[in-house]
């Protein structure tokens, strides 16, 4: 378990006519956690700047940040002792081997050549990518040089990892043998995680905080981010033109002529009575983190789709 204590972090740029940017605002948060936190949002919402903040990558404009009761501003290389930090961005040295990769990372870390090698070979065997660790990064496939980078830090003992979006880019699969990867590793490490893909938090978080334009809008667990909409529960209606007298909660028509619910137990409890009585086709479960994220903020998967354009 890690505390991690942040005190009116600020970050701000300046604009035109030297007016101040923010790309955080005054978050405040103290939290216990362990396993995944993960912070998700729009593109500019402030995901990727407080990962550089808590990681020492950059610094702050106002605020103090604690990381297990270290001030990370005061005292940056302790804290940098137990941290790796896999950047969105970052690629594997083109000129040298996975394993070449691995090792040079961990001499880099502070470990004698020998040490190297062998925990660099152990964490190629754990994740199942051993036969790769002789090939250039050219020969690897996405998802197998984003292993190799989860490799990385794995090997170097830091017990807090940060990754900024580690499966953008990468295809269905190859994303799912990452989360299994991270669940996995979630046991002995706590992993700061930043996403786009919604299911991808509501998949592995322990813990989640959602970001829009630099402030903390809503966090907890997922079901403490359901308790915070009031909506639990998320009816699907595909019985078109089926006529609802009243309802307690939230309804949303699509286009194909289908509803949407999205309310508490007692009222699901009675509609979902009243759909049987009637032969109405439906589907009930509990709200996911893309419809609770639609009704904090607004629709990300638009944005993703734009994005790609």
């Amino acid at each position: 378990m890690v505390r991690i204590l942040i005190k009116n972090l600020s970050k701000a740029y300046k604009g035109k006519a030297g007016k101040k940017n923010y790309s955080l605002h005054k978050i405040n948060l103290d939290l216990e956690v362990s396993g995944i936190f993960t912070l998700i949002g729009r593109n500019g919402a402030g995901k990727t700047t407080i990962v550089r903040i808590m990681s020492t990558t950059l610094m702050l404009t106002s605020g103090r940040v604690f990381i297990d009761g270290i001030d990370i501003i005061k005292n940056p290389e302790k804290i940098r002792r137990r941290i790796a930090v896999i950047p969105q961005k970052i690629r594997l040295v083109p000129w040298m081997t996975a394993l070449q990769n691995a090792t040079n990372y961990l001499l880099w870390r502070g470990f004698s050549y020998s040490e190297a090698v062998l925990r660099a070979k152990s964490v190629f065997k754990e994740l199942k990518i051993e036969k790769y660790m002789n090939r250039l990064p050219n020969a690897l496939s996405g998802g197998t040089e984003r292993k190799t980078l989860v490799g990385l830090a794995l090997s170097s003992e830091a017990d807090i990892i940060f990754l900024d979006e580690p499966t953008t880019g990468l295809d269905p699969v190859s994303r799912k043998e990452l989360w299994d990867i991270l669940k996995r590793i979630k046991k002995d490490h706590l992993i700061i995680l930043t996403t786009h893909y919604l299911e991808e938090a509501e998949e592995l978080s322990d813990k989640i905080a959602v970001l829009d334009e630099g402030k903390l809008i809503a966090f907890g667990t997922i079901e403490d981010l359901r308790k915070k909409i009031g909506y639990p529960y998320a009816i699907k209606v595909f019985s078109k033109g089926y006529k609802i007298k009243k309802i307690r909660g939230k309804l949303v028509k699509k286009d194909d002529g289908t509803m949407q619910i999205f309310t508490d137990q007692k009222e699901a409890g009675r509609l979902t009575s009243e759909f049987i009585k009637n032969s109405v086709n439906f589907s009930i479960d509990r709200t996911s983190l893309e419809d609770i994220f639609y009704m904090l903020i607004g629709d990300i998967n638009q944005e993703v789709a734009d994005e790609k354009e």
